[in-house]
C-alpha cells in the first residue's frame, strides 16, 4: 500500500493545478501525472481496492475518468466492471437516472441487466466534487436491485460537501482538498 506520508512523491504533490479549465474562475485538479507514475498509479488502484476486498461483486464506474480508475480496480478485487455511461451510449436496453446540476439537468444510464438483485457494488469515480453525479449512480443501481457497498474516489473536494448527497453510501477519499 502507497503511503504519502513515506513514499515520495505523495499522491497530493503529483496531482497538478491548472488554472482556468475548462473555463474561467476554476481550479482543476489533473490527476494525469498520478496516472503517468507507475509507483503511484499501481499504489492508487491498491488504495482504492483495499477497504473493499471480499466486500463486492462488481465494480462501477461513472464516465469519462472514472473508467480510467474503476476498471483496474475491478482487476485488483477479481470482479466485473459495468460502465455507467452519459446517456446514447450504451448499445443495449438501458435504465436512466436524471439529476440536476448547479445550471441545469444531467443523465446517467446503464444496462438494464448490468446487475443482479442483491449484487454488492462498489462505485469508482476520480473526483467527488458536489456529489450530484455519484448520488445519480447510487439510486440507478439501488432500481436494479444492487447494494451499493460504497463510493471510492481518488480526490475529495471537501469544501463542496458532496459527501452529503451520499449520506448512507460508506465514502472512501483519498486525498480531500477541504479548502476552497
Amino acid at each position: 500500500m502507497y503511503n504519502p506520508a513515506v513514499d515520495t512523491p505523495t499522491y497530493a504533490k503529483l496531482v497538478r493545478d491548472v488554472v482556468d479549465f475548462p473555463e474561467p474562475g476554476i481550479l482543476f485538479k489533473d490527476i494525469t501525472p498520478v496516472l503517468a507514475d507507475r509507483q503511484a498509479f499501481t499504489a492508487l488502484v491498491d488504495d482504492l481496492a483495499e477497504p473493499f476486498a471480499g466486500r463486492i461483486d462488481k465494480v462501477a464506474g461513472i464516465e469519462a475518468r472514472g473508467f480510467i480508475l474503476a476498471t483496474p480496480v475491478a482487476e485488483a478485487l477479481r470482479t466485473g466492471f459495468i460502465p455507467i455511461r452519459k446517456p446514447g451510449k450504451l448499445p443495449w436496453k438501458v435504465v436512466r437516472e436524471d439529476y440536476l446540476l448547479e445550471y441545469g439537468q444531467d443523465s446517467l444510464e446503464i444496462h438494464q441487466d448490468a446487475v443482479a438483485a442483491g449484487d454488492r457494488v462498489l462505485i469508482v469515480d476520480d473526483v467527488l466534487a458536489t456529489g450530484g453525479t455519484a448520488a445519480a449512480a447510487v439510486r440507478l443501481l439501488r432500481r436494479l436491485g444492487a447494494e451499493v457497498v460504497g463510493v471510492a474516489v481518488f480526490l475529495e473536494l471537501g469544501f463542496l460537501d458532496g459527501k452529503s448527497a451520499l449520506q448512507d453510501v460508506e465514502l472512501h477519499s483519498l486525498v480531500n482538498y477541504d479548502g476552497g
